[in-house]
């Protein structure tokens, strides 16, 4: 067995997680389905080659990667230390019967539409849905909850999702508690704002974009608290070392001015000796207040190619030469200490 990744703290709590993190969303059948084995098979390798932290939700297939998760992990904490892996997922969607069901679920998961998804940032809502996401996966605890998509939602879940998971915390309930959205201007109104220890924030800091410098880090920074860095690859623009013609951007294509962009990030990184994806992964890493990137895994395959762009070492001149080429802010690249 490989030896386990580095791992970072969130915040002040006292979870802490491996670099390198497997994001539970491909294996609830993003986008097209995996079997049951191959999914497992995913977690298994994962596991094997180092990694400890691992992420999931309701909304993933509606609680088929809990499923697929917590039967990996089950098999693999056999006569192991349950501290000895992280996992976390997510409330603000509780999963009810739907009436009638969809021939396939309607947002974006190759799954029977049985189950509808039903927004509750309350209390309560927040309790029941760890409750469900317990049963899902066969555990008896989550190391961390995070509010999952609250941006149109910031009274209830900031008054009442995030203290409702902080008394859990508080409690030795769960380890800690985060918030996990794309908006980095919320991001940082959440951190600066309510007694969260950490966000996991989607595509707002990345290689080809960092507004997340003028606002989401810097309250990081200021207030104690990490970022998790999800969707590094912007949709798989950033995810081939050539980006190709047809190549997503935002979940669509993208725009002429964005793939000439990316392009000529992977020239630089070519001229480097790197790659687009290797570079992508490490840079978020670079920032004091990064704590992990977690990406998503679909089969062994991905995972061993992700465990590999991980552990390639990116050269520091690559940093310069982009900054000095305009293609990152000058402020980008600040190495932890």
């Amino acid at each position: 067995m490989s030896a386990v990744l580095p791992r970072r703290r969130l915040g002040t709590s006292g979870v802490h997680v491996t670099e390198l993190g497997f994001g539970g969303s491909v294996i609830g059948n993003l986008g097209r389905a995996v079997d049951d084995a191959t999914a497992v098979a995913a977690v298994h390798e994962a596991w094997r080659l180092g990694v400890r932290y691992f992420d999931t939700a309701p909304h993933y297939g509606l609680g088929l990667s809990e499923r697929r998760l917590g039967t990996a992990l089950r098999e693999l904490l056999r006569g192991a230390d349950r501290d000895s892996v992280v996992v976390s997922s997510k409330v603000g969607r509780l999963l009810e019967p739907r009436v009638p069901p969809l021939p396939r679920d309607d947002d974006g998961f190759d799954v029977p539409g049985t189950l509808a998804r039903r927004l509750d940032y309350s209390r309560d809502g927040v309790l029941r849905s760890i409750s469900s996401s317990l049963e899902r996966l066969g555990l008896d605890r989550l190391d961390v909850v995070y509010v999952h998509d609250p941006d149109e939602h910031w009274e209830q879940a900031s008054r009442e999702a995030v203290p409702a998971l902080a008394r859990l915390r508080d409690e030795g309930v769960v380890g800690a508690v985060g918030v996990g959205l794309n908006s980095a201007p919320l991001a940082a109104r959440f951190l600066r704002e309510t007694d969260v220890d950490v966000v996991m924030l989607a595509g707002r800091f990345t290689l080809l974009e960092q507004g997340a410098l003028r606002d989401a880090l810097p309250a990081a920074l200021a207030t104690g608290r990490s970022v998790v860095s999800a969707g590094v690859f912007n949709s798989g623009l950033l995810a081939r070392d050539d980006v190709p013609d047809d190549a997503r951007y935002e979940y669509a294509a993208a725009p002429p001015a964005v793939l000439a962009r990316a392009r000529r990030l992977a020239a630089v990184c070519r001229a480097h000796g790197t790659t687009l994806p290797a570079a992508a992964v490490a840079f978020p890493l670079r920032h004091p207040a990064v704590v992990d990137v977690t990406l998503g895994m679909r089969d062994a395959h991905q995972v061993r190619r992700n465990v590999a762009l991980h552990a390639e070492r990116v050269p520091d001149a690559l940093w310069d030469d982009l900054t000095e080429q305009g293609l990152l802010a000058p402020t980008d690249g600040e190495e932890r200490p």
